[in-house]
């Protein structure tokens, strides 16, 4: 039972485009408005052949209908929107970001105002859905627990709690049975030296934190930065490996674990990038879709010639950037032995922009090996399916109508997704 728990994120991945999915309940007039966007050309992630003239139409939040234009019927009552052309496609899915207490470059602001201006700054950019993986509070729990509603205008939470610090396995039991009743969506530990820096959680404690997680049905990421660690974890039972091996090349043995237990991997890059990006003024300072919503106080303290001057002088930033170099090969080799792969980056602690970084890191999955195809999947289906949320990810009957409209081709150039014609979340327009 334990195995088949843990490939359930690899077998959804595979199965997300069979014929045997659930149909889609009936909807009916009480449900809301419809509303139907005519002639996109829809990648609907599920496998299928991009829909060159397109219709989905949507009624109560969700998906009734997509196809080819001239089979979906559209009732004469519904709003109609076209799209002339533009490429659809699913709400992108960040599978490891942070919805917490950073205002600016400050800490200390977990408030429910500040979470609602992340989550609409995430969605403005077409990140639709956020799994933040710690330091998550009671105002996240509660904005998670009323998204599931039709008038939905900001993107998706699911949350992880505080992350687990614990030094012995009985104190890493009592933590995950006071975050259980909190109904967290996950379980995240930290099993890392930061660089020999700080001590590493014990092996006998992540362990005593992932049997009970799972006695009690709850999952568990794992921050990782070394090979040997992530083999561990994934001996231990570990649900998702939530950052890149950073250390050395991954081993036929640590692909064989993660083929055998079905983990889900997240890449993570522009967290390495963020730690030296400042060093100098990064090109996308000067990127309109970047300026359209950055926090110009934020771009004018980070541009600081002190600031630079201390990353410059930081080991941890230079040893950061070499690191950067060993996960993108890692992300290929794994990428290759068709592992799943979701798109995760880290967003959220101050310099990490929320929304924006996704784009980012999609171009960096695109440089390190990855097609914009795979990048797309990884960005839409696969992190929906090994984060669990399996209304989410496709165009399809019954799935939440989270889309993205965008202005050129993902799938002839990654880069595309930064061309936001529109968004759209429970079929509402948020930007």
């Amino acid at each position: 039972m334990d195995r088949l728990r843990r490939l359930a994120p690899l077998l959804l991945v595979l199965s997300a485009c069979g014929p045997d999915a659930p149909p889609a309940p009936p909807l009916t007039d009480a449900d809301g408005p419809l509303r139907a966007l005519q002639h996109g050309r829809i990648w609907t992630g599920t496998g299928a052949p991009l829909l060159e003239d397109g219709t989905v139409l949507v009624r109560g939040g969700r998906i009734v209908a997509v196809g080819p234009a001239a089979s979906v019927e559209v009732p004469a009552d519904a709003e109609t929107v076209d799209l002339e052309g533009r490429w659809v496609v699913p709400g992108f899915i960040n599978a490891h970001g942070h919805v917490g207490d950073v205002l600016g470059l400050e800490g200390g602001h977990y408030t429910r105002e500040n979470l609602l201006r992340q989550l609409e700054l995430y969605a403005w950019y077409g990140v639709t859905t956020v799994v933040s993986l710690g330091g998550d509070g009671d105002a996240g729990l509660a904005l998670r627990d009323a998204q599931d509603v039709a008038e939905l205008d900001r993107a998706r939470l699911f949350v992880a709690g505080p992350v687990v610090e614990a030094e012995t396995p009985e104190a890493a039991r009592d933590v995950v049975a006071q975050l259980d009743p909190m109904g967290v969506d996950w379980i995240k530990i930290r099993v890392d030296d930061n660089l020999g820096t700080t001590r590493k959680m014990e092996p006998e404690v992540y362990t005593a934190v992932i049997d009970e997680a799972h006695a009690r049905g709850l999952r568990v990421a794992a921050h990782v930065f070394y090979l040997e660690d992530a083999r561990g974890l994934l001996q231990a039972g570990v649900d998702f490996i939530a950052h890149s091996v950073r250390d050395r090349l991954v081993d036929p043995r640590f692909i064989a674990l993660m083929v055998e237990t079905g983990v889900c991997y997240t890449p993570t890059l522009m967290r390495e990038v963020s730690t030296f990006a400042y060093e100098e003024r990064p090109e996308f300072f000067d990127d309109p879709f970047f300026l359209a919503r950055a926090d110009t106080a934020v771009v004018r303290q980070l541009s600081a010639p002190e600031r630079q001057a201390q990353v410059r002088a930081s080991t941890s930033a230079q040893r950061y950037k070499q690191a950067l170099q060993q996960a993108r090969t890692n992300l290929v080799v794994l990428a290759g032995a068709g592992l799943p792969i979701a798109m995760g980056t880290d967003t959220g602690p101050a310099g990490r922009f929320q929304g924006y970084f996704e784009h980012l890191e999609m171009e960096q999955m695109a440089a390190a090996g990855m097609t914009a195809e795979a990048v797309l999947r990884s960005a839409t289906v696969t992190a929906a399916r090994c984060m669990g949320l399996d209304d989410l990810g496709t165009v399809e009957e019954g799935h939440w109508a989270d889309l993205v409209v965008l202005d050129a081709d993902p799938l002839a150039d990654i880069t595309a997704t930064r061309q936001v014609h529109s968004v759209w979340i429970a079929g509402n327009r948020v930007r």
